[in-house]
């Protein structure tokens, strides 16, 4: 059981604004470690995001622009199953590549919050939110921290896998048909 998880923060409501990105890869169903990239996103930094996830103009100053940041995260994601808590993360990648005018990379996609919502009932019309998951299931994480984000997603994506008894492939295709 091999995936990736990404998660991602914006400066503003742009999804191009990527100011940072976590990965938290999974091998045989173990979490390995996190990766986690500040991205100097050449944009305005928004005071709601700000005050969501503490980054701010002065964070990202000497930080790479998206172009250094996604060289270094596409090995992570090329050929392989790359989850993510909703499609904002999916969505933000595909928008930031294309605002720098880069080709996205192919991977397999799994939204782990529509997995949430058909692995448990109670989660099915709300309440599915990452936070809230983790909440129920007593996973402890700093929400906001795209590598923390990342990483709680994983693991309740493992969780999901353990209930259902239906592997991260299988969901793959579950939401494809959906």
């Amino acid at each position: 059981m091999n995936f990736v998880v990404i998660d991602v923060e914006t400066a503003n409501p742009s999804l191009t604004s990527i100011c940072q990105i976590g990965l938290a890869p999974f091998r045989d169903g173990v979490p390995g470690p996190p990766k986690k990239w500040l991205v100097n996103p050449q944009d305005y930094f928004d005071p709601i995001n700000v005050s969501i996830h503490g980054i701010d103009e002065d964070k990202v100053r000497d930080a790479p622009k998206w172009p250094e940041v996604y060289a270094a995260v596409v090995p992570f994601l090329a050929g392989n199953i790359v989850a993510s808590h909703t499609v904002f993360d999916r969505a933000a990648l595909t928008q930031a590549c294309g605002n720098w005018h880069l080709s996205t990379c192919e991977c397999l996609w799994l939204d782990t919050a529509r997995v949430v919502r058909r692995a448990w009932p109670q989660f099915s019309q709300s309440g599915y939110g990452l936070a809230n998951v983790a909440a129920t299931f007593g996973i402890k994480y700093r929400p906001h921290n795209a590598a923390e984000d990342a990483r709680c997603a994983g693991e309740i994506l493992l969780l999901a896998v353990g209930h259902t008894g239906l592997s991260v492939e299988h969901w793959l295709i579950r939401s494809d048909m959906e």
